[in-house]
């Protein structure tokens, strides 16, 4: 008796890559590439109130900060969720249950990341340029991140099967 056909013509160990979406080491590399941009963004709004000109900010631009400054230490706490979870619960019963609980934290992670870069746009460019000119280039980089983190991966998995 001979075995039915893959339905598609791929190797065992490429519809194996497929079915697990890979393995956890490719969820932590993808997260030592996100955490230094937080970790960034977060130690250049820490030293910014003691630095000079923290004391002219106008009241929009604290509220503005203290916006930054809360998304930047959540994509932080976030982004690292998976790796210390991941220590503390070894040896882990279910991978996949992990993996996705990990992945939305990370996406999570992610939105709180790219509103604090957002933010800083319009906090950085404003006190320097104007507030016009911040808005407009917050919402272009708004419009780059989307694009970029969105609507591109979206596009290519409907179109090209990613």
């Amino acid at each position: 008796m001979t075995k039915n056909p893959a339905p598609f013509p791929l190797a065992d160990s490429v519809r194996g890559d497929l079915r697990e979406d890979g393995d956890l080491s490719d969820m932590l590399s993808e997260l030592r590439i996100l955490l230094p941009g937080a970790q960034m963004l977060t130690a250049f709004l820490i030293i910014l109130p003691f630095s000079a000109g923290a004391r002219q900010l106008i009241q929009t631009e604290r509220v503005a900060f203290l916006a930054t400054f809360f998304f930047a230490l959540t994509s932080l706490v976030l982004l690292s969720a998976p790796a210390i979870q991941h220590r503390l619960m070894r040896p882990l019963i279910s991978r996949e249950r992990f993996k996705r609980m990990a992945t939305r934290q990370i996406v999570a992670g992610s939105c709180a990341l790219a509103f604090a870069f957002i933010l800083g746009t319009n906090l950085v460019i404003s006190a320097v340029f104007g507030a016009f000119l911040g808005h407009l280039t917050s919402g272009a980089m708004a419009l780059l991140i989307t694009c970029l983190w969105c609507l591109l991966p979206m596009y290519l998995k409907r179109r090209h099967g990613f």
